[in-house]
């Protein structure tokens, strides 16, 4: 069957620039990787994940960034080491980073994933933000806590948030970019839509999860804020995908005038 042994092993990589006055001229041409929605479990093995590990680092980042959902259900999954190991091998010299979803605090995985992702060198946000910094010129990354199952605070997370700086935020839910727009943020990465994992033609996707009912995949302009919605990697509840095959995003920077 198509759906289920084709189009979820499809791999696409989807390649943007990405450009605006405030990203320095320092980090024109930074290449900044997403993935999202891995869903490791009985749908997606170790060794799915390690051929896309290797295709991530084919892909030469500077910075990657995972927007959530790891681990279908954490606490019964027997492969943490293996998985820790894989994300270890992750190579971007500017930096790894990452956030909570919806399945990361689910099934009792807080501390799993927490520690799976700290163990393996990514630098997990939590209502808080970071700045990376390329030939004494900055951008900053902010990373909310998932908003279903988390405890998010824009408030919080954009306090002391640098001024007049090219800032990136990593949100799981896409539909909070309504609330992200009144804040200094000029691009957020979502996932947690899998970009609907099965749509169909002149109809579009059939279902999508809570918090990913307007905006489904690709990119949006609200206001000054642009958002990118990443189909993911995996697929819950349903192992298909139908016109929308697993995704990474591969966003180049570009110094605007």
């Amino acid at each position: 069957m198509y759906a289920k042994y084709v189009e979820p092993q499809q791999l696409t990589v989807r390649r943007y620039d990405v450009v605006h006055p405030l990203i320095p001229k320092s980090f024109d041409g930074c290449r900044l990787l997403q993935f999202s929605d891995v869903h490791l479990g009985y749908h997606y093995s170790v060794d799915h994940f390690q051929r896309v590990v290797k295709r991530m680092n084919d892909l030469d980042p500077h910075v990657i960034c995972f927007t959530g959902d790891l681990l279908d259900e954490p606490n019964q999954y027997e492969h943490v080491d293996a998985i820790t190991s894989l994300l270890t091998q992750l190579h971007a010299p500017l930096g790894k980073f990452c956030i909570y979803g919806n399945h990361d605090h689910g099934g009792y995985g807080t501390d799993i994933y927490k520690r799976m992702m700290t163990a393996s060198g990514f630098r997990l946000l939590v209502n808080e933000w970071v700045t990376i910094e390329r030939g004494h010129e900055r951008i900053a990354i902010v990373g909310l806590d998932d908003f279903m199952l988390g405890k998010p605070n824009f408030a919080k997370t954009v306090q002391q948030l640098p001024k007049e700086t090219y800032t990136i935020a990593l949100i799981h839910e896409p539909d909070l970019v309504t609330q992200a727009s009144v804040y200094p943020f000029h691009l957020q990465l979502s996932g947690h839509s899998h970009g609907g994992q099965i749509q169909l033609p002149w109809i579009g996707p059939l279902v999508t999860p809570p918090l990913a009912k307007q905006y489904v995949e690709g990119f949006y302009d609200i206001g000054q804020l642009t958002l990118y919605v990443n189909r993911g990697l995996g697929t819950t509840r349903m192992p298909f995908r139908f016109l929308t095959p697993p995704e990474l995003t591969l966003f180049t920077l570009k110094a605007g005038s």
